[in-house]
């Protein structure tokens, strides 16, 4: 099991052993189950009440499906989700309706989560109308507060999707999760698909909402630059797996596993002095399948430590446990001294 442990003080989100597996089905009529694809493979963290804490990984590893089982939008295999003290798996209907006021996702895209066919003030007013927060009234100017909080002008209500740019509809995607209160936002890729300059505003929006409403994010992101930027914590996983975890600056700065270093060696650095010393870690081989991942170390085959030891045995052939690494770290590596 991965762990991820935020501090001593109750967490505001509690999830153990999480698993998503899908399974494989081949044939129409007589059909039958062939494998079983695992998405996300025992994945256990905490986020701590108004703290960000950052899953990062390459396109594939699982971040997404991790985000979207935390909220119930995809069925989780194993495991279980505790918000605020309460198991998420157990509830249905009508409460998990009312604790999912208190949970909020911003999506990757911004024009495909916003219906083409309903105006931005519609879209709000539809969100408070399904909570049955307010009256009619009172949902015309919590609209309106909601769209200066975001840093939109209000005849943008009247307007869709597609008059829009980018950074605004993202900015819509943002003021539709607010606008229930809620304490938990996931904010999956939210940048990915912005022009550069358009993500420095995003994340600054972002970060002001956080103090402003004492938020708590956790927060989607390949980028290493915009995670260091913003979280409080770093979680890296690779293959449906956690494979460090610990202080955003921290591990960034000392990586402890080697997938964490090479992530962080691509990330190109300002100073040009220090980018000539910048040492690139090309990582060979492809990312193996979820439906068969590798025995042992499920990185072994791509991992240029291994091959600095020579190759060990006990990489393919025993699973790395997570275990400390330092105060508040932890991390699944055999050799993880020294790969710092």
């Amino acid at each position: 099991m991965t762990t991820v442990t935020a501090n001593s003080a109750a967490p505001l989100l509690d999830v153990k052993g999480l698993k998503v597996h899908y399974p494989l089905v081949k044939g129409i009529v007589f059909s039958r189950q062939v494998g079983v694809l695992r998405a996300v493979d025992d994945v256990s963290f905490q986020l701590a009440k108004g703290s960000i804490l950052a899953l990062v990984g390459e396109s594939g590893c699982g971040k997404s499906t991790t985000g979207k089982a935390v909220l119930d939008l995809v069925s989780p295999t194993a495991g279980s989700v505790e918000f605020d003290g309460t198991e998420l798996a157990r509830m249905k209907g009508e409460p998990l309706r009312r604790m999912r006021r208190r949970m909020q996702m911003v999506f990757q895209d911004p024009y495909s989560s916003l219906s083409p066919r309903i105006s931005i003030g519609a879209t709000l007013m539809e969100s408070l109308a399904v909570h049955a927060i307010g009256t009619a009234s009172d949902r015309g100017a919590r609209v309106g507060d909601l769209l200066q909080r975001v840093g939109l002008r209000l005849d943008i209500r009247d307007r869709y999707p597609h008059e829009l740019s980018g950074g605004q509809r993202q900015r819509v995607g943002i003021a539709r999760a607010l606008a229930v209160s809620p304490d938990l936002i996931v904010a999956d890729e939210p940048t990915s698909a912005l022009d550069v300059s358009i993500q420095a505003q995003i994340i600054n929006l972002i970060q002001r909402l956080q103090d402003e409403m004492s938020l708590s994010y956790l927060f989607i992101s390949h980028n290493i630059s915009i995670v260091r930027h913003i979280s409080d914590r770093i979680a890296v996983m690779y293959l449906g797996r956690i494979v460090e975890s610990g202080p955003t600056r921290e591990v960034i700065d000392a990586p402890g596993h080697p997938y964490t270093k090479a992530l962080v060696s691509a990330v190109r650095n300002p100073d040009p002095v220090t980018e000539r010393r910048r040492q690139r870690i090309v990582l060979t081989g492809d990312v193996p399948s979820a439906v068969s991942p590798p025995s042992g170390c499920r990185f072994h085959n791509r991992c240029w430590l291994r091959k600095a030891k020579g190759n060990p045995d006990i990489c393919t052939q025993i699973e790395p446990q997570t275990r400390p690494l330092a105060a508040e770290r932890s991390v699944a590596c055999h050799f993880a001294e020294d790969c710092q």
